[in-house]
């Protein structure tokens, strides 16, 4: 009989049609598959029941988390060469399995039913997120969500996204791709604070503010006042501390407070930084809509958002089994000419759009490496199934922006004057002086 490695590439390539494409360890011991580049290891069968119980990118991701598979050498060329297979091939493999008619295949499928062991369902690793409850995007599930991905220790945060505590697309402006993730996320802000014309005794809403980086730097270097909102407890108790340590109470105020129970408009400006993944399709003209109106005439919103590309089927879109059960939770993308579209809707005239994907591929591999490098820390601050959950999430997140399978955006919008000239609205646009 032949050793398991074996089976498993010989399985892989019948349902794919395609060599498998790196070189595969299996629990036995054996190995198949091209001698050169990263090794994927199958370290217990479990990760096959796994599979066969979720087919595709769920199962494959429980088995990650709970370290049934692993990788030797360089995860991201690995990812790389799995893509065609795993994300780009438009199959579903449940599918591919039920109405597969071709006899090797069916007989890879029952070889792989032999080789898995006890059919039972092995328990999804704790760190899924389940019994979830109401519809999507209540404000209660909603505050459920954003618990689940960021309250889960300020400390390991920290250790991820180093001292900006900046949890969104970096921007290399001035010293290219070398220059630190530090100076990337700083000139990141002041491109955003730029763009809204921010300036001294301005008011600006922060949606989504995180750990506060924003807030801090518009009050900062600008004179802004701010109010920042999140729905994660641990954000605010550490933006409101940075907030204390820089003497800055004055300016800023951090609120646990959802976006749709802000009242206290008319703002100058608005920034919404990596938080329109949050919201959700359903709800997203409702919130083009409260940003507009919570915005004076002339006022300016700086909407920063990942975009995916548009499916053939709209209709047919569906949300990454992945993501949705271990890192955002009911979070979706967009295509960027649907939020355009939403946001001239709500009112808005979009005067600017600006594509920065590959600094976003540039800033998850910082983020990774800054895992790697504090791998044991990291672990003991959460758990190895979480630090196993962000070292996948960034690496296959860097691949795909590198792909362009997605992207991220920033629209500035305007709210329009019911009549007359704004001088706002109307200044020349300068803050494209670096590199795209």
């Amino acid at each position: 009989m032949a050793d398991a490695a074996s089976r498993l590439t010989t399985f892989a390539e019948e349902l794919s049609g395609e060599p498998f494409p790196v070189r595969l360890r299996a629990w036995d011991g054996s190995e198949a598959g091209p001698v050169e580049g990263p090794v994927l290891i199958v370290r217990d069968r479990r990760a096959l029941r796994r599979m066969i119980w979720k087919p595709g990118e769920l199962g494959l991701a429980r088995a990650w988390v709970a370290g049934e598979i692993d990788v030797e050498g360089d995860l991201y060329a690995l990812l790389d060469r799995l893509s065609g297979m795993l994300w780009e091939r438009g199959d579903d493999p449940r599918s591919l399995l039920a109405s597969a008619r071709d006899p090797r295949i069916r007989a890879a499928v029952r070889g792989l039913l032999r080789l898995a062991g006890p059919a039972v369902p092995p328990r999804p690793p704790a760190e899924e997120m389940r019994g979830r409850g109401g519809s999507r995007h209540t404000k209660g599930r909603d505050r459920q969500a954003i618990s689940h991905h960021y309250d889960v220790g300020n400390d390991f945060y920290e250790l991820v996204l180093g001292p900006s505590m900046v949890y969104s697309c970096a921007y290399w402006a001035s010293d290219g791709p070398d220059a630190s993730l530090e100076d990337a996320q700083r000139d990141k802000l002041d491109l955003i604070a730029r763009k809204l014309n921010l300036k001294e005794g301005d008011r600006l809403l922060d949606v989504g503010c995180g750990w506060g980086s924003m807030a801090l730097h518009a009050a900062r270097a600008y004179g802004a006042r701010v109010v920042g909102v999140t729905l994660s407890r641990e954000q605010a108790a550490y933006a409101r501390k940075r907030v204390a340590d820089e003497g800055l109470a004055d300016l800023v105020e951090i609120r646990v407070q959802d976006y749709r129970d802000v009242t206290d408009g008319p703002y100058d400006a608005i920034s919404s930084i990596g938080m329109a993944e949050h919201v959700g399709a359903v709800r997203y003209r409702e919130y083009a809509g409260i940003l507009h109106g919570l915005l004076k005439p002339g006022g300016r919103l700086l909407n920063h958002q990942i975009s995916r590309r548009p499916e053939p089927d709209e209709e047919s879109y569906e949300v990454d089994p992945f993501i949705d059960a271990y890192v955002f939770p009911d979070g979706e993308l967009a295509p960027m000419g649907r939020t355009l579209t939403t946001l001239e809707d709500a009112g808005f005239e979009v005067r600017d759009v600006e594509a920065i994907r590959e600094h976003y591929a540039l800033t998850l591999r910082r983020w990774v490496a800054n895992l790697e490098a504090d791998w044991d820390r990291a672990v003991r601050l959460t758990s190895p199934g979480r630090a196993r959950i962000w070292r996948l999430y960034m690496a296959a997140s860097a691949v795909a922006f590198e792909r362009n399978r997605i992207g991220v955006n920033q629209f500035l919008a305007v709210r329009t004057p019911v009549s007359g000239h704004s001088g706002t609205a109307l200044r020349p646009r300068v803050w494209n002086e670096g590199t795209a």
